[in-house]
């Protein structure tokens, strides 16, 4: 029997920096993933009073500490926060930080100690897999040489090194719009430690970057830790992501065709297969959590509904897995 477990993450529920900062709000989310079918929760990074889920202290200054988080979960029938999504470049308040980069040597102490304090806070949480962008986006980067891939192998290697002390491993995250998207990925993972430094296979954002996950799957199945499905409305194929400042004009505003890229999975439009990605995972021996996102959904309790729905009639079928209780 199959050891995958399915997940929903959180970033769908906050499309401004000030929404979604309420308990009601958590709670009532919380509560459409469990009916929705799924067992846990991912988390995405963030800071300030305006991110209550966002990084260890504000968890531990709005629910009283970690584990307090962790009761509040278990009351919303969701067993645990499967992962948790950093990008270093975010600033942080709490550790009066500015944006950090593998790239830049002086940058990695405070990476790889950020890496094992959140990695920390999700063992205590129940988690798995601390996601992490491993370079800022193609556009506001030199291209990657051999020496820059090495120094971003190091600084990744000796964080899931820290990760790994707690019981966390660590997976590269790289989306459509990152430095890594011509043929680097396969590079940088040769560089690392297999057994210190994973693959996070995001169907959405390697699909809008016109890149197969099933090839990826092929290829380097062995490598993945961590799977996100999100379903892509259109591929990148003008190469945008290698403009400056690509998140806003690129992935926000929908670039020179002003589209939406991503939907919840199984949406009309959508260009991704999951049933062929799922079977392929398992074939592949996959074991571990597959996140379903919406991102950018602009009614996320129904996208969460509708992708539980596919989760439940076909992807879990696919997988062999029983439902969760009270799922028939």
């Amino acid at each position: 029997m199959s050891g995958i477990r399915w997940a929903y993450a959180i970033n769908q529920w906050k499309p401004q920096f000030d929404d979604f900062v309420r308990r009601e709000q958590h709670e009532r989310a919380l509560k459409t993933m469990s009916i929705a079918g799924f067992e846990g929760v991912e988390l995405t990074y963030g800071t300030g009073r305006w991110e209550p889920l966002g990084n260890p202290r504000q968890l531990a200054a709005n629910f009283g500490s970690v584990a307090g988080f962790r009761e509040f979960l278990h009351s919303c029938a969701v067993d645990a926060v499967s992962s948790w999504y950093w990008d270093p470049a975010e600033r942080s308040m709490e550790e009066l930080t500015g944006p950090l980069s593998p790239l830049t040597e002086a940058d990695v102490p405070a990476i790889v100690a950020r890496a094992s304090r959140l990695a920390e806070a999700l063992a205590a949480l129940g988690g798995s897999v601390l996601l992490v962008r491993p370079v800022p986006g193609a556009g506001d980067v030199e291209p990657l040489d051999d020496d820059a891939l090495d120094r971003v192998a190091a600084c990744w290697e000796a964080a899931g090194r820290a990760t790994a002390e707690h019981g966390i491993r660590l997976a590269l995250h790289v989306d459509f719009l990152s430095a890594l998207r011509r043929d680097h990925v396969p590079s940088l993972l040769d560089r690392t430690d297999p057994a210190l430094v994973g693959l996070a296979l995001d169907t959405g954002e390697l699909t809008a970057g016109g890149i197969d996950p099933l090839a990826v799957i092929e290829r380097m199945g062995d490598r993945i830790w961590h799977v996100q499905f999100k379903d892509a409305l259109a591929v990148d194929d003008a190469e945008e992501y290698l403009q400056p400042h690509a998140h806003w004009t690129v992935r926000v505003r929908g670039g020179a065709r002003e589209v939406r890229w991503f939907a919840e999975p199984g949406a009309e439009g959508g260009l991704v297969d999951f049933p062929a990605v799922t079977r392929a995972l398992v074939d592949a021996g996959y074991s571990g959590w597959i996140v379903v996102e919406s991102d950018q959904s602009p009614h996320p309790a129904a996208s969460a509904l509708l992708a539980g729905y596919l989760v439940q009639r076909e992807l879990r079928p696919l997988v062999g897995s029983a439902a969760p209780e009270g799922v028939s």
